[in-house]
């Protein structure tokens, strides 16, 4: 087994998830089997009891893990099934440490610091590293580690020192140490400044570890002069040391790492320079690039609590980035706070209030997500009210999915003060209650939580076929609360459908109106098993509905069938080469780069001159398109193009002339 730990300076949020997951891929278009594990020196259990201001988001794991939204970065980008062992908390270590004395495991010995929690640390992480996350049998080749925090957090020195323990434990030959540290430019003095990096390394390595690669983060590429200054005073190889700097999207890392052959130098530290092949990041690298190309945008307001803090909704964001991408448009995210669309928010500050409103209005899409507490509650409720009225395309996820229920029997039932418990226990009309094997007094890790089976009662409608027409999938789940079903028989005789329900077909998983161009509600979280080049099926349905493609897509929704996923025609409708696709998108952009490169710009001034050069230019561009399949993809290149060169040559703003023309 192989080793590589990323650890992080100077200050958090540099990107440490994304790059873990990064070099991960990156071994893994290696044809390297690639498994994480994530750090955290907090010494609660897991991150389920934690707020979204603290923490960002809550990642739920199929085994009902709830865990660090980096976990969530490690399967989306590598495609993996990781368990919540693989979410190492400092409560986690401290309590197995502890349920050992007390069993008396220790047999008399004085329980320490060093060396009994820093064994159990290297004991965990040599346990969870082989086990497969990715579907085949045996353990997986590396191991990517990555440390939360910043090097001389107090809370993570039983870890530092654990872990230079495991390095001379395993060997030189099979732990790789990546420090990821930033490089900030200074706006009065214009250059890049090292010595926060330096002083961050120089911690390091009086803490026992010696980086073998250093990942710069920083706003621009940095140049080979400080590069040479990096490794002069980091005694760091100046080929180990790799500029992480802003790209438009965290898809371009993997490709940013390859072309300064970060692998190479991760690799020899490894070992394995020559057992493994070139990495084969063309796919990937196509679907960066087909992103960055989108520009007809599709607007989805998102109705929230947390709107100030997009980490709360990270997984949700992600799956309508992977489904937007998969209907060729650019997603443009409206945030909006549930509080500013209540009459009370109208009467204190009215301008707050309109302004939340016009928002609301000018959505393609409303996204409702899960959530917890009653602020805000009204106001999703109206904007549920308002998507059904007015035939706005809807998802409703767990909460969103509740409120969405308790909104029609309100308008539609005409039971006014229709309600879920957990707002208000007294009510006479409750839509929502607490599930009976929930606990009350407990709040860690006692909801209905993991992956959990739906099965599909009604096959004609719309959720069924966006899951390619299966009998049933599995989708993970975290919530207290559900659906009464004692009141399910009176909404579905007003015209509310639940197409999907629980193994014992008494609790409703989905909910659909349908009458509606597009409105479902799920009581799962779908958001956990989105993909890149693989979306959520409900969330495809979303942006496939406010882009004007979803009956489309719902014609050709039959064909090979996987749990969680619509993987059959449906989506090869919006996307030709399903998992990625493998459009050669540089041949034409390139052409276009060159002519534009090689080329006189005066030149073009001339009217007249442009009329006939625009014919040529369009035939050198088809034919570097020959090779390009499908069309779908080589129309959209075309569109990009041609707005590039209405852009930059003639100087005129891009409005998707391309479209014009073609």
């Amino acid at each position: 087994m192989k080793y590589i730990l990323v650890t992080g300076g100077v200050v958090s949020g540099l990107g440490k998830g994304v790059t873990a997951s990064s070099i991960g891929l990156l071994l893994q278009a290696c044809n390297l089997r690639v498994t994480s594990i994530k750090i955290d020196p907090y010494l609660n259990t897991d991150a389920g009891t934690m707020s979204p201001f603290e923490h960002g988001e809550v990642f739920v794991l199929d085994d009902g893990g709830e865990v660090d939204l980096d976990l969530g970065n490690y399967e989306r980008f590598l495609d993996i099934k990781l368990t919540r062992d693989n979410n190492i908390t400092t409560g986690k270590i401290y309590q197995s440490v502890i349920d050992r004395e007390r069993r008396g495991d220790y047999l008399g010995s004085t329980v320490q610091v060093v060396p009994h929690i820093t064994d159990a640390i290297q004991d965990w992480i040599e346990r969870v590293a082989a086990i497969p996350v990715d579907g085949k049998e045996g353990p997986p080749d590396v191991c990517v580690i990555e440390l939360g925090g910043t090097i001389g957090d107090i809370e993570s020195m039983p870890f530092i020192e654990a872990l230079g323990q495991f390095s001379y434990r395993v060997g030189a030959g099979n732990f790789c140490l990546i420090h990821v540290s930033l490089v900030p430019v200074l706006n009065v003095v214009g250059e890049p400044k090292t010595k926060p990096t330096q002083h961050s390394v120089r911690g390091l390595r009086s803490l026992g570890l010696t980086p073998n690669v250093l990942a710069c983060r920083s706003t621009t590429e940095l140049d080979i002069n400080v590069k040479e200054k990096l490794s002069r005073f980091c005694h760091v190889p100046l080929q180990n040391i790799v500029s992480l700097y802003d790209v438009p999207n965290i898809w371009h890392i993997p490709s940013l790492l390859r072309d300064q052959k970060a692998h190479e130098a991760i690799l020899k530290a490894l070992n394995l320079l020559s057992v493994v092949r070139k990495p084969n990041l063309k796919e990937w690298t196509a679907m960066a690039t087909r992103c960055d190309m989108l520009h007809e945008p599709v607007r989805v307001a998102m109705v929230g609590k947390y709107t100030g803090l997009s980490d709360a909704y990270l997984s949700v964001l992600k799956a309508l980035l992977h489904a937007s991408v998969a209907c060729r448009r650019k997603l443009v995210i409206v945030w909006v706070s549930a509080t500013d669309l209540e009459d009370a928010t109208a009467i204190e500050s009215p301008d707050v209030n309109r302004a939340a409103w016009n928002s609301l209005k000018t959505a393609d899409a409303i996204l409702v997500p899960g959530g917890f507490g009653d602020r805000g509650v009204e106001g999703k409720i109206t904007a549920a009210k308002y998507a059904r009225e007015n035939k706005i395309p809807y998802l409703g996820i767990c909460l969103g999915m509740q409120i969405a229920v308790i909104e029609y029997a309100r308008s539609i039932l005409g039971l006014k003060n229709a309600n879920s418990t957990e707002f208000d226990p007294n009510t006479k009309n409750p839509c929502v209650i607490f599930m009976p094997e929930g606990s009350k007094t407990h709040m860690g890790g006692t909801m209905r939580l993991g992956s959990r089976r739906t099965y599909f009662h009604v096959t004609d409608c719309k959720s069924a076929q966006l899951y390619g027409n299966q009998s049933f999938i599995d989708e993970r789940h975290r919530h207290r609360y559900e659906v009464n079903p004692d009141m399910v028989a009176q909404l579905e005789e007003a015209g509310l459908s639940f197409t999907g329900k629980d193994e014992s077909g008494q609790r409703m998983e989905i909910v659909e109106l349908q009458s509606h161009p597009y409105f479902v509600g799920v009581q799962f979280h779908p958001e956990f098993k989105s993909r890149p080049g693989k979306p959520s099926a409900v969330f495809l349905g979303l942006i496939a509905a406010a882009s004007g493609q979803l009956d489309a897509l719902l014609k050709k929704s039959v064909g090979p069938k996987a749990n969680g996923h619509a993987v059959g025609k449906g989506v090869s409708a919006l996307s030709p080469h399903y998992r990625y696709g493998n459009v050669n998108v540089n041949v034409a952009v390139g052409a276009f780069d060159g002519m534009y490169k090689n080329s006189n710009v005066s030149w073009f001034e001339n009217s007249s001159a442009f009329l006939c050069v625009v014919p040529v230019w369009f035939l050198q561009i088809l034919v570097n398109l020959q090779s390009v399949d499908p069309l779908d993809d080589s129309i959209m290149i075309l569109d990009h193009v041609i707005d590039r060169f209405v852009r930059e040559i003639i100087g005129a703003n891009s409005f998707g002339i391309g479209k014009f023309v073609r």
